[in-house]
């Protein structure tokens, strides 16, 4: 079954894009380059341009009619402060930061669907293209929430999504229910006495402390969380001392945690800070804990899941099409849109690359046509000619 054969045709075009802004990587809040290349790009197609909805964030506005239904399709743009190991030419050209998530893909992929809608307009109502800044970590979706997104640009349904690497190109996941896990980060702030490193005895040592919670913390889920629940504790920081022969007074633990119930998220937090309190006190020291939960669950609308598997079955077959996944333990902040409008966050497959997050991670350019033909189908069969957006 064929991909839109005007996309494929433009197959060239979109990966040099895609590349382009590989190059040139931001962080979040911090695409100001890339929020100018996707809004040339939106009004040399025709499409309405907003600008600063949610920071650096991007709207475009398609209209055909006069009917009022109106579906959303969203990509997100920032990159991570990761330093790229790939040697190809497209390589990242800002030291310390690179697109290890395939947010330049995902923006590519939207870009070619505005495209396409835009010259073909083989719909009734309204498209709102949501380039969204701020993924990884500090809340872009809920910034473009909070300012209003959905009262200026009403959706009925709302479509995103992600690259799975190891998944084949050409393949697609579009299933009801929870796909990706809630997350939080945490910072846990140890203060002991510091000294000199041949007189330990006359030290409160914050690196030994942080070093037993750090193997501590691990319990949580081991013997805290129940067996048929899911949860992640990582520790993925540790910071003290300057100096080879001098104890710090300080030590700074900081990482992340998943779970797939706001009620095991809670538990995960009273044990950290129960952990780090008791383990510090036994050793005279003291510790303050920041646990900050950032994104909740991402839960597909069974209605909206049902509308994008039968697009990605017209576009590769219903064998490409995996209607049932077990959830992740990644988190998305698309959640914060999805708790304002039904949707769904479709998987495409990246092929055998190396995982996201990755300093020799690079997005698929085989991937491009399958993404932006998904994206531009769902808006026209969500705003077919003559009907209006599929409701349960």
């Amino acid at each position: 079954m064929p991909l839109i054969e005007d996309i494929v045709a433009r197959h060239d075009t979109l990966a040099r894009w895609r590349r382009d802004i590989h190059a040139h990587p931001e962080l979040g809040f911090e695409e100001r380059r890339t929020s100018d290349f996707v809004a040339e790009k939106l009004r040399a197609f025709g499409v309405e341009v907003h600008r600063g909805i949610g920071k650096t964030g991007v709207v475009g506005v398609l209209r055909e009619g006069n009917e009022t239904s109106s579906v959303g399709l969203r990509a997100d743009m920032d990159a991570l402060p990761i330093t790229e190991a790939n040697t190809f030419p497209h390589r990242s050209n800002h030291e310390g930061c690179m697109h290890a998530c395939g947010h330049d893909g995902h923006t590519v992929m939207l870009l070619g669907a505005a495209e396409y809608l835009a010259a073909t307009r083989n719909f009734r109502g309204q498209v709102v293209f949501i380039f969204q800044p701020a993924e990884e970590g500090i809340g872009g979706a809920r910034a473009m929430v909070e300012d209003g997104l959905f009262q200026q640009f009403p959706c009925d349904r709302l479509f995103g999504m992600h690259n799975a690497p190891g998944m084949p190109v050409g393949r697609f996941g579009a299933v009801p229910g929870t796909v990706t896990a809630a997350g939080a980060y945490f910072d846990i702030e140890i203060a002991g006495v510091g000294g000199h490193g041949a007189f330990p005895h006359t030290a409160v040592d914050p690196v030994v402390i942080g070093a037993e919670l750090a193997l501590a913390l691990q319990s949580i889920v081991a013997r805290n969380v129940r067996p048929t629940e899911t949860a992640v504790v990582s520790v993925t920081q540790i910071h003290a001392g300057d100096a080879y022969n001098v104890i710090p007074a300080t030590a700074r633990l900081a990482g992340t945690t998943r779970a797939f119930s706001m009620d095991v998220m809670e538990l995960v937090e009273a044990r950290t800070r129960e952990l780090a309190d008791g383990i510090a006190r036994a050793h005279g020291a003291t510790a303050e804990v920041d646990f900050r939960p950032t994104y909740e669950s991402v839960v597909n609308d069974p209605v909206a899941a049902r509308l994008a598997a039968e697009v990605c079955d017209e576009l590769v077959g219903s064998g490409n099409v995996r209607r049932r996944l077990p959830a992740g333990t990644g988190s998305e902040d698309f959640s914060y849109m999805l708790n304002e409008v039904p949707g769904c966050y479709v998987i495409l497959g990246n092929g055998d690359s190396t995982p996201v997050h990755n300093p020799e991670y690079d997005f698929n350019d085989a991937a491009i046509p399958y993404g932006a033909s998904f994206f531009a189908s769902v808006a026209e069969k969500a705003l077919a000619v003559g009907g209006g957006t599929t409701r349960g």
